[in-house]
């Protein structure tokens, strides 16, 4: 069902009727849905394209356009601004999708806002997600606060070709568990969220995770493939100032699709979603222990702690100069704190045409990424470069 469809209907007053040029809220949901019809995808609820506003009681405004009236910016209250933060928020530091598209890859890039200079990240605040629901600017969210090492919630992103058959598997799984995971929509697949009564050790919850995800059979990109899904939190634990990979956060607009995506579990406007978030059974530490007693992470998936590297390790080539991802890489262009390029192990599979695959942080050279998922290894041998490694004795 379309969301006008799902849209509840509630009788009116004159005085409402009157602020909508004499129609009924039943009448402006026909009329919308009927121009939504006419006009085809491109016409999703979210667009920011029309400036006539038309004040709808309640929660959210209407815009008239050429081709009707459409709900273009959601007015969450400040109950629901407090739900969000206590299911969603874990710590204050947040990523901001950027508005516009880069003027090359056509992408809108995630950054970390700052305040007061560049060495100060600007803190989330209810103001912050009152904007996010409302359409206002979109959100990443990360996983783990490190004073911690723990985590309010998992995140399970796929996007590759079986993504959804994938994630419904691990949701009846879940299921069997008596843990109720939440699906939410996205551009190319899905988000599969488990919350917690409380928050627990990230490094306990990707075990759990991650044993599902191998007893399913459901590939994982940490695992080298090119293509699976990915856990969030994706560290067992971080550095103290560090902050680990973000992910988009729910019920906003995704400024590339320019639409909201929505979780299934509910009727399609911000009251019904959250509300059936909050319904959902939370996982507690007790009952997480027992579902990982004496399992491990997989194997090839345990991260052990890093081991101090001889001034040697990491030189790759055979004249043991130090490796440069720069003199193997072709055009990059400045995006933020990184450069962008082509990721070698992509482009050898026939991805990323695009060419913005492959982030390089300007301010050290050494420190490189594929946002795809190819790790290190699998670059540096696309590159016919591969990481040596030193045996001990």
């Amino acid at each position: 069902m379309t969301e006008a469809g799902r849209s509840v209907v509630h009788k009116e007053s004159s005085e409402s009727r009157r602020r909508h040029g004499g129609k009924t809220q039943a009448e402006l949901l026909r009329i919308w849905f009927s121009a939504w019809k006419s006009a085809g995808e491109g016409c999703q609820p979210g667009l920011h394209t029309t400036a006539a506003w038309i004040q709808w009681p309640g929660h959210f405004e209407l815009a008239q356009c050429p081709w009707g009236i459409m709900d273009l910016r959601l007015k969450p209250g400040p109950k629901m601004v407090k739900d969000y933060m206590e299911l969603f928020v874990n710590r204050r530091a947040y990523t901001l999708q950027s508005m516009r598209p880069h003027p090359e890859s056509s992408r809108h890039y995630y950054f970390r806002p700052k305040e007061d200079g560049p060495s100060r990240p600007a803190a989330l605040t209810q103001r912050t997600i009152r904007e996010h629901l409302e359409g206002a600017i979109t959100i990443g969210l990360y996983a783990i606060n490190p004073a911690t090492q723990r985590s309010k919630w998992v995140a399970i992103d796929a996007d590759h070709r079986n993504a959804m058959a994938d994630l419904l598997k691990l949701q009846y799984r879940l299921g069997e568990d008596s843990v109720q995971a939440a699906l939410e929509m996205s551009k190319r697949g899905g988000h599969l969220w488990i919350f917690f009564a409380s928050p627990l050790l990230a490094k306990e919850c990707r075990i759990y995770v991650y044993n599902l995800a191998s007893q399913l059979g459901v590939p994982v990109k940490e695992t080298g493939l090119r293509e699976g899904i990915e856990i969030f939190p994706k560290h067992d634990t971080l550095s103290a100032g560090g902050f680990g990979n973000a992910i988009r956060g729910p019920l906003g607009i995704h400024r590339e699709a320019n639409r909201r995506f929505w979780f299934y579990g509910a009727d399609y406007n911000l009251e019904e979603q959250m509300a059936y978030l909050y319904r959902l059974r939370r996982v507690t530490e007790a009952e997480l222990r027992r579902l990982i007693a004496g399992k491990v992470m997989p194997p090839g998936l345990a991260r052990t702690p890093p081991r101090p590297r001889p001034a040697w390790e990491g030189r790759g080539d055979q004249h043991g100069t130090d490796f440069n991802i720069f003199d193997h890489v072709g055009k990059v262009r400045r995006v933020g704190r990184n450069y962008v390029a082509r990721c070698p192990s992509c482009s050898s599979a026939g991805h990323d045409r695009g060419g913005d695959n492959l982030a390089i942080l300007i301010s050290d050279t050494r420190f490189y990424k594929c946002w795809a998922g190819c790790s290190k290894q699998m670059i540096r041998a696309a590159l016919g470069q591969p990481i040596r490694t030193w045996q001990t004795a």
